[in-house]
């Protein structure tokens, strides 16, 4: 089986991996509602939370990178007409963030937080769709089993200081071998289907509204048959 950690399949498909109830942090505003399926020694979490209410948050601890699967999350930074997210829908609150958080119904999102101990961009960014795309880097002839991919993406947040990168992708069909990932990855697919290899020969087959985690090192590989389009998270990972 791939190394990769499924946090959520559209309709309720069923999938098998474990999740812990755990704060991120010290301060995490969704203390009592996180749910961490994987944390690295990078101060990095993936995994989901269900959220009902109203949280005022003076200063948002840490980045983190939301998309909604369920339910609808209204999120009010100072300065910054009101976001409403809903399913399919996500954002990045940037850390240091005055924050009011809001669900009139059970909400479930699923996230790719980071710790931020130094500078970082405040406020909400939005991730679209409907992405500004700006061709992007293909992959090495040596790892493709195929014709190299058109990929396109736009990078809506980044913070230096954690090598956090959030934005949008795209891609032409491709198929690439199975090796180490290069970076810790989160993503919820927007469009199409991908069929990741590990080394048994196993595949894990994901669609659109299926989220994603890929610690760096996890060995898989990538096969799509049509046009893929994800929200994602990356972060660079120092040896």
């Amino acid at each position: 089986m791939t190394e990769a950690f499924v946090l959520h399949r559209a309709e309720g498909a069923p999938f098998s991996t474990s999740f812990r109830r755990a704060a991120f942090g010290r301060n995490d505003p969704f203390a009592r509602h996180r749910e961490i399926a994987w944390e690295g020694p990078d101060s990095i979490a993936a995994g989901r939370v269900s959220f009902i209410g109203e949280l005022d948050v003076a200063r948002f601890p840490h980045i983190e990178t939301i998309v909604v699967m369920e339910g609808a999350l209204t999120l009010e930074a100072a300065g910054m007409v009101p976001l409403v997210l809903e399913a399919q829908e996500g954002a990045v609150i940037g850390s240091g963030t005055a924050l009011r958080v809001r669900a009139e119904s059970r909400t479930l999102f699923v996230f790719c937080a980071a710790a931020c101990n130094g500078p970082s961009k405040s406020g909400v960014v939005p991730l679209r769709a409907d992405a500004d795309f700006k061709p992007s880097a293909s992959l090495p002839a040596e790892v493709l089993l195929g014709p190299a991919p058109q990929c396109r993406s736009d990078n809506a947040f980044t913070d230096d200081s954690t090598e956090f990168h959030s934005g949008t992708w795209d891609s032409t069909p491709y198929h690439r071998i199975v090796r180490p990932h290069r970076v810790n990855e989160f993503m919820h697919l927007l469009a199409g289907s991908v069929r990741f290899g590990a080394p048994d020969g196993s595949v894990l087959s994901l669609g659109a509204g299926d989220a994603l985690f890929v610690p760096k090192g996890a060995p898989i590989g990538w096969e799509s048959s049509e046009r893929v389009a994800k929200f994602y998270v990356t972060q660079t990972v120092r040896d």
